[in-house]
């Protein structure tokens, strides 16, 4: 990988680190079994781009780029995504494993987090506007000052939501979920 571009390629059971992606471009890569664990991720951009069991555990983002990635199977345990640009992003993550991961502040529209692990997950201050949480753990998760509204929780669970510390309007749960809205009352709901 000597080009600043990189088009159309197949990444597989590679490890990365800053050599391989420092000002780097990416379009319509594929990433297969990588590791990215050393990489800092230093103006990196990702545009239609598949990762498919990739770990991420503890990477360090300096500034990011994700524009249509879908992330499949990837292990994002404590990566902080507070550098990931806000222009232009899309990005979405499947069957992943996002355990303390932080989106501190981060504008989330429209993003689907489908079937991942979610525990201890900080969202304080992010815009959830239309998310999309489906079956997802979200043990311990942060929501606070949070803009939730047309977020679907319908299908998640183990969440505590305080309605007065964040905007819900037209947010979908399920009845099972009700308790997690209700558990700063302290009251039981059988």
């Amino acid at each position: 990988m000597h080009s600043d571009y990189i088009v159309d390629q197949e990444f597989k059971d590679q490890v990365f680190d800053d050599n391989n992606t420092k000002f780097k471009d990416f379009e319509n890569c594929t990433f297969i079994n990588c590791d990215f664990r050393d990489c800092t991720f230093q103006t990196v951009t990702f545009i239609d781009s598949n990762f498919f069991d990739c770990n991420f555990m503890q990477t360090k983002i300096n500034y990011i780029s994700l524009r249509g990635v879908f992330f499949t199977k990837c292990n994002f345990t404590g990566v902080n995504f507070a550098m990931t640009d806000q222009v232009i992003y899309e990005f979405h993550f499947k069957d992943c494993l996002l355990d303390y991961a932080q989106f501190y502040a981060l504008k989330l529209k429209k993003m689907q987090f489908i079937n991942c692990s979610m525990i201890s997950v900080d969202f304080m201050g992010s815009d959830l506007t239309e998310v999309l949480f489906d079956n997802c753990n979200l043990r311990k998760a942060v929501f606070i000052d949070t803009i939730a509204n047309k977020a679907d929780f319908y299908t998640s669970y183990d969440y505590s939501i305080d309605p007065d510390k964040n905007k819900l309007k037209k947010a979908i749960f399920s009845v099972d979920g009700l308790k997690g809205l209700l558990e700063k009352y302290d009251i039981v709901v059988r």
